[in-house]
């Protein structure tokens, strides 16, 4: 106990933490700023010593066990709050900056995403159940981040608008040939054919193109949507537009060069693409010990200066960058409501543990975009200087037809 009583009275600066030990005793840590108040309760003195050497991960688990409880109307989203407001007293404690750099310096090893790797990491979470996403995603099955025009907009309202602006930016025509890297279930692929164009959609996970591939059918555009299960360094072929939401984020850092290569090499030379990926606004870092081990194996958010170190490399142009700082943050915080009203059910797919891991998995990523560092970018890339309309007006102005034709 007199470890981690160490790291919580240097760690609580804003907020409130009162915590049962293991032997009874009960202890409060901070209260000298304002910030979230708290009650825990240890249930064994094995979990209290693993946190204090490895809080990230240690404490995920010892939820997951009931081994760590909450009280007096406290849940793990305020928990990870109170931790969430509180990062930089965490940062500078001797032992958790050691272990920051050990993860750093292991970078290399998480994230060795060779094919094979990548295929069965991404298959680990999505080919879940299809119907733990329906019960908290919109009824088109975006797993990615919304576009709020309002803090409180509907989430199938949001996912609609972000589907618009993506199809906006690439300033399709009919017939275009469009590669989509991460085909997800399809959502994009429907919306890039109705506006006109021939979509291949590339996926490792067999249950998505499943879903996906009734889904398309369900819209009568069998003949405008082929789904392929490939990995991104399987394909070959020429494309006018190539559009890849939320994949770059499981490419792994020593693999970008890779990725943006075969972005390159998959246009035509007037063609261009359109990246959507969550990004950090700091220095390259590491994937948290809690999401690399049972959420995203060998994923990593790319920082800005990697993600362009990379393009230039590959010999791309940046036409356009986009940042959306709040967006999935509204986004995630949907999910975890939704999912909260509809745990039961989680429950009856999974079981307890299941529930709590997926608690916190929503929870840790909201509070990453509200007080960390995570944030999403959007770019336009090319081959060519003049690919992209001179003027991005063109965004707005087509979005609001798209929106009128197919919102």
């Amino acid at each position: 106990m007199r470890l981690l009583s160490g790291l919580l009275k240097s760690f609580v600066q804003k907020g409130t933490l009162h915590v049962t030990h293991a032997d009874d005793e009960r202890v409060t840590y901070g209260g000298r700023q304002p910030g979230p108040e708290v009650a825990l309760r240890f249930h064994d003195k094995k979990a209290e010593r693993a946190i204090f050497f490895n809080p990230e991960l240690a404490a995920a688990e010892a939820y997951m066990d009931g081994k760590l409880t909450f009280e007096d109307g406290s849940d793990v989203h305020a928990f990870l709050t109170l931790f969430s407001v509180n990062r930089a007293p965490l940062d500078r404690h001797r032992v958790q900056g050691l272990l920051r750099r050990i993860w750093k310096a292991m970078r290399r090893r998480q994230q060795a995403n060779d094919v094979a790797s990548a295929k069965k990491q991404a298959r680990s979470h999505y080919d879940l159940s299809t119907d733990l996403y329906r019960l908290f995603l919109d009824e088109g099955m975006n797993y990615s981040c919304a576009l709020y025009r309002q803090e409180h907009e509907s989430l199938e309202q949001a996912q609609i608008n972000k589907l618009i602006h993506i199809v906006a930016k690439l300033k399709l025509e009919p017939g275009m040939k469009v590669l989509e890297i991460g085909g997800g279930w399809g959502s994009l692929a429907i919306m890039l054919a109705r506006a006109g164009a021939d979509v291949t959609s590339l996926n490792v996970s067999p249950e998505q193109v499943k879903i996906a591939r009734e889904r398309v059918s369900a819209a009568g555009l069998d003949d405008k949507v082929r789904f392929v299960i490939e990995d991104y360094r399987e394909h070959t072929g020429s494309y006018d537009r190539v559009v890849s939401v939320g994949m770059m984020e499981h490419v792994g850092v020593f693999n970008f060069d890779d990725y943006f290569n075969v972005v390159r090499d998959r246009l035509t030379g007037n063609g261009f693409a359109m990246i959507h990926s969550i990004g950090r606004m700091t220095q390259p870092g590491t994937t948290g010990p809690f999401f690399r081990k049972y959420i995203f194996p060998g994923g990593y958010v790319p920082a800005l200066s990697e993600t362009f170190a990379s393009l230039e490399r590959c010999g791309l142009w940046v036409c356009d960058m986009e940042v959306l700082r709040l967006h999935y943050a509204y986004t995630l915080r949907d999910w975890r409501l939704r999912f909260q009203a509809r745990r039961d059910d989680a429950k009856a797919l999974y079981d307890e543990r299941f529930c709590r891991m997926w608690e916190f998995y929503l929870s840790a990523a909201e509070l990453g975009f509200v007080d960390g560092s995570n944030m999403v970018f959007q770019l336009l890339l090319s081959r060519e200087r003049d690919a992209v309309p001179l003027m991005r007006d063109y965004i707005t102005d087509d979005g609001r037809d798209l929106a009128g034709r197919l919102g």
